[in-house]
């Protein structure tokens, strides 16, 4: 993965320190969140680079928008994008590990909207970069705790949207379930129309009521993307 500068519409991420560069996972979610329920208070947990955090503040009026990294060159790559932005003034990283966030936080104003893209490899395969570890398997931030704490930092009509493989869909809507969570909407996403589904974008509420689902097809063939793909990430990428 390249650790030049991305550049995108109306920012750039430098992402020379981070372990997990740019991808196409956290620009779907950071796009396809919605905003509808006008969020006022936004969490980014596991922030890496800062792409989420400064997707969301270009597209919402969110007055606070908050991100948490743990790694310490990640942390730091992010405060200087935010800085480098537009939104510095909206945008803060905390340096912590989400458990104890959540100890010293879950008691304070809560979040309307907490977006995550989570670690993801459970299985024992390690590739021997710690960062880069850490960044990106599952026993860095297992699953249940990333629900369970977010659950106790979103407000009443607040939404907690990950991405995450689509083999863990069940998984996080049970983990969800036992924390009073339910699935508004779940988009699944497809490389082609023909491969399988790779991953799931997942909103929940706490409100309990009808699941809608759709599925989003990435590209028709190589680099030759689906007019929903480029409708959805338009207002970012340069090239589209």
């Amino acid at each position: 993965m390249s650790s030049q500068p991305f550049k995108f519409k109306q920012f750039t991420i430098e992402q020379d320190r981070c372990a997990m560069k740019i991808g196409t996972d956290g620009v779907l979610l950071g796009a396809w969140s919605s905003l509808d329920h006008n969020p006022e208070s936004i969490l980014d947990i596991g922030t890496g680079t800062g792409l989420i955090s400064l997707m969301l503040a270009q597209r919402s009026e969110a007055f606070q928008i908050d991100a948490l990294e743990i790694e310490d060159n990640a942390y730091e790559q992010a405060v200087e994008n935010f800085e480098r932005s537009d939104w510095g003034d909206r945008l803060f990283c905390y340096h912590a590990g989400f458990d104890e966030f959540v100890d010293e936080m879950k008691d304070e104003e809560k979040y309307d909207l907490i977006i995550s893209n989570p670690p993801f490899y459970s299985e024992d395969y390690k590739s021997g970069e710690t960062n880069r570890d850490q960044a990106r398997f599952a026993d860095a931030l297992p699953l249940s705790e990333l629900i369970e704490g977010a659950s106790l930092l979103l407000s009443q009509n607040g939404h907690l949207d990950i991405v995450i493989p689509f083999p863990e869909e069940n998984k996080a809507i049970e983990l969800a379930r036992s924390q009073n969570l339910f699935p508004v909407k779940i988009t699944r996403v497809k490389g082609t129309e023909k491969s399988p589904i790779k991953r799931s974008l997942i909103s929940f509420s706490f409100d309990k009521g009808k699941t809608e689902i759709d599925e989003l097809i990435l590209e028709i063939s190589r680099h030759n993307y689906t007019n929903e793909f480029k409708e959805m990430v338009k207002d970012f990428y340069l090239k589209l």
